[in-house]
């Protein structure tokens, strides 16, 4: 007896000329890496898995697959395997999102800028946003806080190749100009994570250090003003006759300031 599989269609498989399929203008993705090796492997193997587009008015969008894509140009492939899916253009971009947000290399800046695009443009919260990514609300949090760093710091993170956790340990330095510097430490003497954070908590001590010497010295300053002033009233009582003498002794805590005047002229 011959038993014979049910078989279900999923998704059919359409050709698509490849110039008749226009980016997701919501890829998340600003670099794309090792183009060229994907190419040598759909020369060599074919497309194993096809692209994901939509329908438009004008042809069709890329939904997922921008890569295969991009290889599939540098192949000067003319038709390329797709499914298409019959979706709206916030969902869509909502997969592109989430397809590459979950993919292990996109840069960590990439990703916070995904989460934070699904967060502001589609009105979600940061738990939506984490129960979409199956990740923590704390997680999603952190990653958008690596936001808050300038791009020109960020662009030098990147090309320096420094970790995410090298970024978040920057994020306790305030000025814009001393970020750059300390990248540029990072980088010139190779600190892996826990070295970089130990250079930036001996700054943050420094700088509490110095902020503390600022402070004494204008207090030290304002002191000068009133001995000066019981100087000044010193040398107008002798102008006046009267014989009157002054002391001064310091130690590491106070000033103390001693004024003897005479009850009787001499």
């Amino acid at each position: 007896m011959l038993f014979q599989a049910k078989e279900k269609v999923v998704a059919r498989v359409i050709q698509v000329e490849v110039d008749k399929i226009e980016p997701n203008p919501y890829q998340p993705r600003r670099k794309f890496d090792d183009i060229e090796n994907l190419a040598q492997s759909i020369k060599q193997n074919g497309l194993l898995q096809p692209i994901t587009v939509r329908r438009t008015e004008e042809g069709y969008q890329l939904v997922a697959g921008e890569r295969r894509l991009r290889a599939a140009k540098m192949l000067g492939m003319e038709v390329i395997p797709c499914i298409p899916v019959t979706i709206t253009e916030r969902n869509s971009a909502v997969m592109a999102l989430i397809e590459n947000i979950q993919r292990r290399d996109l840069s960590y800046f990439d990703e916070a800028e995904a989460i934070e695009t699904l967060i502001d443009f589609y009105g979600m919260t940061q738990e939506d946003a984490a129960i979409k990514l199956g990740k923590s609300q704390p997680s999603i949090a952190n990653k958008l806080r690596l936001l808050k760093l300038d791009k020109e710091v960020r662009e030098k993170l990147s090309e320096y190749r420094l970790t995410e956790r090298h970024a978040r340990a920057l994020l306790r330095i305030q000025c814009k100009g001393q970020q750059l510097d300390i990248v540029e430490t990072f980088h010139s003497r190779n600190m892996n994570v826990e070295t970089a954070e130990r250079y930036i908590d001996t700054f943050l001590q420094k700088e509490r250090d110095m902020a503390s010497l600022k402070k004494r010295s204008v207090v030290f300053k304002d002191v000068r003003l009133f001995v000066n002033t019981l100087n000044k009233a010193v040398e107008m009582m002798k102008a006046a006759g009267i014989e009157a003498d002054s002391k001064r002794i310091q130690n590491e805590e106070y000033i103390e300031y001693i004024v003897k005047i005479p009850m009787k002229k001499n």
